[in-house]
């Protein structure tokens, strides 16, 4: 009975290659999960000759290890049909015993490629509040700290100032505190009264409306004639005003017009690769740090290819990082992997958006290096092998649990490289994350990694 069980638990490999000690394939098998796919055309050709554009090193690799040492390590592999056919296979060849030839079995990945997909989805979608909440929390640091023109913060209960930015301080001589806030005080006893109805009523406007076009007031002791933009924030209780203030008759912009600054120079200066493809992937134009991080003799060499020919790592190739883009509008910094013509991998952080929202025509990559950012050693294998576990799950536990248990161990994978690469500086970790301290410490708790050194 137990013989009989455990030969039922027998995976059959998909694909089973008998080859020569030069790598000639003399035999093809492909199990039922495949298809009805043929490998007629197989027989009698080198296997590197059948493979994807940048597999053909990998099976060199495997071929010479298998022959020499008897048996090679597992590497991912793009297999090409006689149909036309790719698909990514684990492939691994062991040498026969007192024979003359190997064999080479390789497992499908594409169910794994569609679970790494499906979870850069699911990235997006849990990222898309998170982000616009920090664009929010930009505009309105940007608002107050680098704004020329005097904005105050009103709470819109009882129009009482709460905060202002220097240059409201400065043109209304507001009174602040030792520590550095505002002082506050009615809204009104700023405006001259003959406003105070007008104001009034652009308050309730805002409140119905959450903005208004904007009106003239007199304020200060001056009180000198200021347009004031109103907008409304928060909810309930807790809403505020967002006043702008512009003086009036100064409707031209201050500093220099139509300044020289050349956006073409500064792309080709940048230490990262940028690259435009069109639609179906097709490279346009390059920077110089992209025809370097490719490997290529010369930026012409890459116009007109395809740059899967490049990022083929399987869930996070081209092609998947497009259908994203064209899905969710961006992709923001998918680490994956990048090889250039002389076979050479190097892991590279890849952010990408399209020219328009929905369904772009062009898309921009910046492909950033982060080989040394990250210590090389275990972690990469342990994320690996966490993965693989994970992905065995499919089909036998629920899509959603897959994806979360997938979400929460690239998660605790960065985390742990964020902090070996900042020497344990848990602020430093956080930035490079893009974290606050707070979120940082509220995962490192739910991973169980707050008392690791």
């Amino acid at each position: 009975m137990r013989s009989g069980a455990d030969s039922s638990a027998i995976v059959e490999p998909d694909i089973t290659l008998v080859l020569n000690l030069d790598g000639v394939i003399e035999k093809a098998t492909l199990s039922r999960a495949i298809g009805d796919e043929s490998t007629a055309g197989w027989i009698g050709k080198s296997w590197s000759d059948i493979v994807g554009v940048a597999a053909g090193d990998k099976v060199k690799r495997i071929v010479e290890d298998a022959r020499t040492t008897g048996v090679s390590a597992f590497r991912q592999i793009n297999q090409v049909f006689p149909s036309g056919l790719e698909l990514p296979f684990e492939f691994t060849a062991v040498r026969l015993e007192n024979q003359r030839s190997l064999v080479a079995i390789g497992k499908n990945l594409r169910a794994v490629a569609e679970l790494q997909s499906r979870l850069i989805a699911a990235q997006q979608l849990m990222e898309r509040d998170y982000w616009r909440l920090r664009e929010a929390e930009n505009r309105y640091r940007l608002l107050f700290d680098a704004s020329n023109e005097p904005v105050l913060l009103v709470a819109s209960g009882s129009l009482q100032i709460v905060e202002a930015n220097p240059a409201a301080v400065r043109a209304f001589d507001l009174p602040v505190s030792r520590r550095g806030r505002i002082v506050e005080r009615p809204f009104l006893a700023l405006a001259a009264p003959r406003d105070h109805a007008a104001l009034g009523a652009m308050f309730e406007r805002v409140r119905e409306l959450g903005r208004t076009p904007g009106v003239v007031a007199h304020l200060g002791e001056t009180g000198a004639p200021w347009i004031l933009r109103a907008s409304l924030t928060g909810a309930d209780s807790a809403s505020e005003f967002i006043l702008q203030c512009t003086p009036a008759g100064a409707f031209e912009p201050e500093g220099p017009e139509n300044a020289d600054i050349s956006l073409e120079a500064l792309v080709e200066r940048s230490p990262d690769g940028v690259v435009i493809v069109d639609r179906n992937g097709v490279i346009k134009r390059v920077n110089r740090s992209f025809v370097e991080m490719a490997g290529a003799s010369a930026r012409g060499a890459l116009l007109g290819e395809r740059l899967s020919r490049w990022l083929a790592q399987p869930g996070a190739d081209a092609g998947t990082l497009l259908l994203n883009v064209a899905r969710h509008g961006y992709v923001r910094l998918l680490p994956t992997v990048l090889t250039s013509a002389r076979g050479i991998e190097r892991r590279v952080e890849v952010s990408a958006s399209g020219d328009v929202e929905n369904d772009p025509q062009t898309t921009c990559f910046i492909l950033r290096d982060i080989e040394r950012r990250l210590p090389p050693g275990g972690g990469r294998g342990d994320l690996a092998q966490s993965l693989q576990a994970i992905a065995e799950r499919v089909g036998k536990a629920p899509l959603r649990l897959v994806v979360q248990e997938t979400v929460d161990a690239v998660e605790r994978h960065h985390i742990r490289a964020a902090l070996a690469a900042a020497g344990g500086n848990r602020t430093e970790a956080s930035e490079m994350l893009g974290l606050s301290r707070q979120g940082l410490y509220a995962k490192l708790k739910r991973y169980d990694l707050d008392s690791e050194p």
